[in-house]
């Protein structure tokens, strides 16, 4: 596993590790936080404490290839501060595919940093992975991230097939 730290005007993205489990599970646990997000089955119930963690911890020490995975987001003036998270994952066995995706904290909602960090991700993905293209697939109710993909340029392509009621969102590198 092997994440360069990203760097922007006010944040720092680094690989996420072990010791950022407690503060993903308080996110993941606040009101609204997973509506729109389709909770894979092998990680148990939403409503298990220790299944919940465990997948997490998993995801956390998974091999990604090398610039793929999860950065955690920490301001440059407090980085003991969780601000969440951005991914650069391959949907597909084949990793043809590319998603970013993001989650942030309640309390830092609204604040420009899932945008500002997703930005540092995409110049990462098309100028060091050179990839073509990266695509987010975001349910339509979901307003606040289809708000962020649309101001990182992403364009709507519409409904997906792999999962139903998915709006795909695509860039070109």
């Amino acid at each position: 596993m092997n994440l360069p730290t990203l760097t922007t005007e006010r944040l720092q993205l680094r690989q996420r590790r072990q010791s950022d489990l407690e503060a993903c599970f308080a996110m993941d646990r606040e009101p609204r936080t997973l509506d729109w997000i389709d909770w894979p089955e092998e990680a148990g119930s939403l409503d298990d404490d220790a299944a919940h963690r465990a997948f997490i911890r998993a995801r956390i020490a998974a091999p990604y290839p090398d610039g793929l995975g999860y950065w955690t987001i920490e301001p440059h003036d407090a980085p003991t501060t969780f601000l969440g998270w951005i991914l650069l994952l391959a949907i597909d066995a084949d990793g043809s595919e590319v998603e970013i995706g993001w989650r942030i904290p309640t309390a830092h909602r609204g604040q420009g940093y899932a945008t500002e960090g997703a930005r540092a991700v995409l110049q990462h993905a098309f100028k060091t992975l050179r990839l073509p293209q990266v695509v987010a697939d975001i349910y339509p109710q979901n307003v606040a991230s289809r708000s962020v993909a649309e101001k990182l340029g992403m364009t709507e392509l519409g409904p997906i097939s792999r999962a139903e009621g998915l709006l795909r969102y695509t860039i070109d590198g």
